[in-house]
């Protein structure tokens, strides 16, 4: 941890304090429960999830955007927005602060809070004077794995927060993953208050019998995912209307599994999981123009996530099925060979027409695509706005539309230049803040 804060500047290591016994401060004066969570991949839609279901019967407050750090916690607990470079506006914060603290006010019961860990010793860091009630961990993997160098210190950080919950503390986990298995049935972790969940016969809260919703009759309208959910001998249907994705059940898990901690019904439980939504450019629906529909999956891309995607769009019945795929960045030495997997992967699941945006998409699926029958499923493109155009021009009743690339593609302004309600975009569509409003997005 020091090294980490000898890396810092001496205003952002005083802010971070400053800003801990303002957030201290807070949770000893109203005292609200709070859900932490963290997990490799998954938080922020375990955090939506848990969100639609505690707030039918809490009042509740979650961190927004990416306020899951040292800096972004504390101020979600204040209830502020971060001041950026204007000491007015954290003046605004500090007033605020003060408010909170000298008059008493409608302080949120619970508190949903995403906790992030970049490096070795974030989670410590931040349960140091955030205490968790409930601890929910969704998954152990590769990421970041150049600052904790193995999966082994990946899994040993997450999991602090489950070793730093209160005493009456309960955990609910994702069983489906071995490291999180592993930890569960270690002969010290036999006294915690654990709800497990996932796909596997072990787990507590299960998902079995998975299916895609539809409209009408045959392959017109998708609407989302269904599944059964199993439950100490009690099974219920649980339906995500506009999630796609089967790992988005795990999300959906989650909460389940909150819900069952906090003593709510399974059936209330449900239904109000109806109303979850993922954040914006993660395998969303979106109803696109001359009734087409839109996996939104524009949030960012790897191989790894592409061929997720792939995996649902082969799934889903539509009269035809057109990938927009702009380019993979950061790949390094993988990059050709990355390209060319999603673009064989397209061919493979019999895709129809394949719109490749960038240098990086286009030599990767160039090769691919060279026999002449697949020719005339290829269309490459420079820029996001002359594929928007195309896209427009071919689009047909039915068609079933993935969208997707590195968020340096600004693959959104596709998604935008086809779904049928464009005037919604800044709620339904990522990287709508002015800021990136303000970055022009170039031809690659």
């Amino acid at each position: 941890m020091e090294k980490k804060e000898n890396q810092k500047s001496l205003k952002i290591i005083f802010l971070e304090k400053t800003l801990r016994f303002m957030a201290r401060a807070v949770l000893k004066k109203y005292k609200p429960k709070i859900v932490g969570i963290t997990g490799s991949v998954g938080k922020s839609s375990s955090k939506e999830a848990i969100f639609s279901v505690l707030t039918e019967h809490f009042n509740v407050r979650k961190n927004e955007k990416n306020y899951n750090n040292e800096i972004g916690l504390p101020l979600s607990i204040i209830g502020s927005l971060a001041g950026g470079r204007s000491v007015g506006k954290w003046l605004k914060v500090l007033t605020r602060w003060i408010g909170i603290i000298v008059f008493p006010v409608k302080y949120p019961e619970i508190l949903i809070l995403e906790m992030g860990a970049d490096r070795p010793g974030d989670i410590k860091y931040l349960t140091e004077f955030i205490k968790c009630q409930i601890a929910v961990v969704t998954d152990i993997s590769g990421s970041h794995l150049e600052y904790f160098k193995t999966l082994n210190g990946i899994a040993k950080e997450k999991l602090s927060l489950v070793e730093n919950i209160s005493s009456d503390g309960s955990v609910a986990v994702n069983i489906d993953n071995p490291y999180i298995f592993k930890f569960c049935n270690h002969p010290k972790n036999k006294e915690k208050k654990f709800v497990t969940f996932g796909f596997s016969p072990e787990a507590e809260a299960r998902a079995t019998d998975i299916f895609y919703n539809y409209n009408g009759q045959g392959t017109e309208g998708i609407k989302g995912l269904s599944f059964k959910l199993n439950h100490k001998g009690t099974t219920i249907p649980v339906r995500l209307n506009g999630v796609l994705a089967r790992h988005s059940i795990y999300a959906a898990l989650s909460a389940i599994s909150v819900g069952i901690v906090l003593g709510i019904n399974l059936v209330e439980i449900a239904k109000s999981l109806e109303n979850f939504s993922l954040p914006p450019g993660r395998m969303t629906l979106i109803s696109g123009i001359k009734n087409s529909f839109i996996i939104d999956d524009t949030y960012n891309a790897s191989p790894v996530s592409t061929l997720a995607a792939f995996q649902a769009f082969k799934e889903i019945k539509a009269t035809r099925k057109i990938a927009v795929l702009g380019d993979m960045l950061e790949l390094g030495l993988d990059t050709e060979e990355g390209h060319k997997k999603v673009a064989q992967e397209f061919l493979d699941i019999k895709g129809d027409i394949f719109f490749a945006v960038g240098q990086r998409m286009k030599m990767g699926a160039f090769g691919v695509f060279s026999q002449e029958e697949n020719q005339e499923k290829i269309f490459f493109f420079s820029d996001v706005f002359s594929a928007g155009k195309k896209l427009q021009e071919i689009i047909r009743p039915g068609d079933l539309i993935l969208v997707k690339g590195s968020q340096g593609m600004r693959m959104e302004k596709v998604v935008e230049e086809v779904m049928a309600e464009p005037m919604k975009a800044s709620k339904l569509l990522c990287r709508q803040e002015i800021a990136w409003k303000k970055i022009l997005v170039k031809k690659v």
